[in-house]
């Protein structure tokens, strides 16, 4: 049998559908519940580097950290993947979206659509903005806040919580999707247009 391996990386760099990516996210949560009784989340990586790097005598910290190792290591796949497929499996190309997104996009001044994150919000140039700094300091403050209040993150509750039947999780899911419905359709264009 012919591997081909410029065929192969021709289908990767291809954008897949739901019905594909989104069974290969859902695997692995089996995956890690059947090689190690372990719960798939990314939020609670930053607490173990947390208390792997900071010496202080703070009580959320003290554990024992060593025993979640794997999951630094999965959170560095994580990046490395992220860096690889920013770096050599990306699509010249300009992003795809709908035209009326488009349109929608162009009455807030969002034209450059060369990366899946507009280049227009998020530069460093806007950070110092209003709009940035709500954008980037007070979103990110809110998703790390959101993340610490429910006990974990989108993936951590959505993907793992939910099939595994946790009632916590459920709701928290529920909350996210709520929450972003709101922002997207009210405060996001409020953002937006300032």
């Amino acid at each position: 049998m012919n591997f081909d391996f410029l065929k192969m990386l021709d289908i990767i760099k291809q954008p897949w559908p739901w019905y594909i990516a989104g069974p290969l996210i859902g695997l692995i949560v089996p995956a890690l519940l059947i090689l190690g009784n372990k719960a798939f989340g990314i939020s609670s990586s930053l607490r173990h580097i947390c208390a792997a790097c900071l010496p202080a005598n703070i009580p959320f910290f003290k554990y024992d950290w060593k025993k979640e190792a794997w999951n630094l290591f999965f959170v560095s796949g994580v990046l490395v993947g992220g860096f690889l497929a920013a770096h050599y499996l990306n699509d010249p190309d300009p992003v795809r979206i709908n035209p009326k997104l488009n349109a929608e996009l162009s009455g807030y001044g969002i034209t450059n659509h060369s990366n899946l994150v507009p280049l227009d919000l998020m530069n460093w140039q806007t950070i110092f903005t209003l709009k940035g700094f709500l954008l980037m300091i007070a979103g990110g403050f809110l998703v790390g806040f959101g993340t610490r209040y429910a006990g974990g993150c989108t993936s951590g509750h959505s993907i793992i919580g939910l099939s595994m039947l946790q009632w916590p999780s459920f709701i928290a899911t529920c909350c996210f999707m709520i929450g972003g419905f709101i922002v997207a359709n009210l405060i996001l264009p409020l953002i937006l247009s300032l």
